[in-house]
This record gives structure tokens, sequence and C-alpha cells, in this order.
């Protein structure tokens, strides 16, 4: 049970990037941009229902391999995924811990590790997008796309990180 959580992770590591190449392209346009984010998603639903210090860990390690292998700067994810997830679980502590606020925690924390890509983006020069045109052509269509993802994904999620949670204190 415990060597199913990084399967999972790292599946979801290498799904991201192919997602959108098997998108038909009737749900994207040269107007929209989808952005999968199911690794943050997995993660934030980790820290909540799994282990928080778990889900930390794999924010830090899979935010270095995400800048490695998907962009030009080494930092950005590795920073804003543990931030996201630690938000997310202390959200959680304040919070009714079920399936429908986790989940929409969850996509806030999608579009808190968006908002922040975009800003670290504008701040050093690698974008010249309008806010409102971020908005829209990205930040709208990569919230329905991953909160669709969530919707599909969480009750399954939820009863895996129940037993892998049971399992760890075992």
């Amino acid at each position: 049970m415990k060597f199913f959580l990084p399967l999972i992770i790292s599946l979801c590591f290498i799904f991201e990037s192919i997602f959108v190449e098997l998108l038909p392209e009737a749900f994207s346009s040269s107007k929209t941009i989808l952005v999968p984010h199911f690794l943050i998603v997995v993660i934030i639903f980790t820290a909540v229902y799994g282990n928080r210090r778990h889900g930390l860990i794999y924010g830090v390690v899979f935010g270095l391999l995400f800048d490695i292998v998907y962009t030009e700067i080494i930092g950005i994810h590795l920073f804003l995924l543990p931030l996201v997830t630690y938000i997310a679980a202390w959200l959680m502590k304040l919070l009714q811990t079920n399936i429908f606020v986790v989940s929409v925690v969850t996509v806030i924390g999608v579009a808190l590790l968006e908002l922040g890509v975009y800003q670290i983006n504008l701040l050093i020069g690698i974008t010249d997008m309008t806010f409102v045109h971020f908005l829209n052509a990205r930040l709208l269509p990569t919230l329905i796309l991953n909160s669709i993802f969530i919707v599909i994904t969480a009750f399954p999620m939820k009863r895996f990180l129940d037993s892998y949670a049971q399992s760890l204190n075992e």
C-alpha cells in the first residue's frame, strides 16, 4: 500500500505532460490554454487525507522534478508546490475535512499555483500577458479542467488515501 502512492504521484507527473496531446482539438483552441495540474491535486489530497508531512515532501521532490524537466527556471515549482500544499493543509485545519470542502480548497490551490507561476513569469519577463488575458485564456479554463479531474477522482483518491493513512498508523 505504501508504494502505490509514489507510483500514483509519478504517473500524475508523467500524465500531465501528455494529457494536452491526448485532448481532442475541439477542447483546445488557440484562444485558451488548458493546464493540467493533476500532480498538485493529488499532493494536496495526500496532505489532507494521507499524511501532511508526506504531502509536503512530495511537493518538494516533484516541484524540483517539474522545474528540471519542464521549465527553464529551477525553483518556481520547487517553492510553489510545497507552499500551496502547506496553505491547503493549513486551511483544512480550520475547515471541515469533507470531500466537498477539500475539493474547493484544492481548486483554490490550483488557482494559487497558476497565479504564482504567472506572477513570477511576469516579474522576470518571461511573459507579457495581461492579467485579464491570463484570467480568460488560461486561469479559468485551467480551473474548469482541474475541477473536472477532481470531480472524477476525489472519491477514489479519498478512499485510497484513507487506507494509506491507516497503513502508516499500523
